[in-house]
């Protein structure tokens, strides 16, 4: 819990300094949106490695984590933005949206730990600990938190 706490603060201030200024800048649309389409992957196999038993089943998209839906429209929409047919509302919309479905996930991921159990001891989040899937929660929870800050810096520029 610590670790994932340090990730946050250390994601948000990189977002939200220099770095964070740096990429707004200088990154597209297209780009920012394009680099979350690793989510729709991710998702899949975050799928089979429920369907094996690996992982519980509520953290799929078979349960309640949606975020597949992130990665898939990133793909249109980033294609739409280097086209320059994807039009403001529709980049927040969807940014908001993998916002929220991300938010979702994590939440779910939190109530799933032995510390809250809440879907039931037999369907505990422990799996994150033990390597290669560490680096879910370790790397592609904060990179996908750190594109959808840094798109809210873009989106707010105008």
């Amino acid at each position: 819990m610590l670790m994932m706490a340090a990730l946050l603060v250390l994601t948000l201030a990189i977002a939200l300094g220099g770095v964070g200024r740096r990429i707004t800048d200088n990154a597209s649309f297209a780009v920012l949106i394009g680099i979350q389409a690793f989510r729709l992957p991710l998702e899949l196999v975050m799928h089979e490695a429920a369907r094996q038993g690996i992982m519980p089943a509520q953290m799929s998209y078979s349960g309640w984590n949606f975020d597949i839906a992130t990665g898939a429209l990133a793909i249109p929409i980033a294609l739409a933005a280097a086209a320059g047919r994807a039009p403001r509302w529709l980049i927040l919309g969807w940014n908001l949206l993998g916002l929220l479905l991300l938010i979702n996930v994590v939440t779910i991921a939190f109530v799933s730990t032995p510390l809250v159990a809440a879907f039931g001891a037999d369907h505990l989040n422990t799996w994150v600990a033990d390597p290669p899937y560490v680096w879910l929660p370790g790397v592609l929870v904060p990179a996908a938190l750190l594109g959808h800050v840094v798109m809210l810096r873009k989106i707010s520029q105008g």
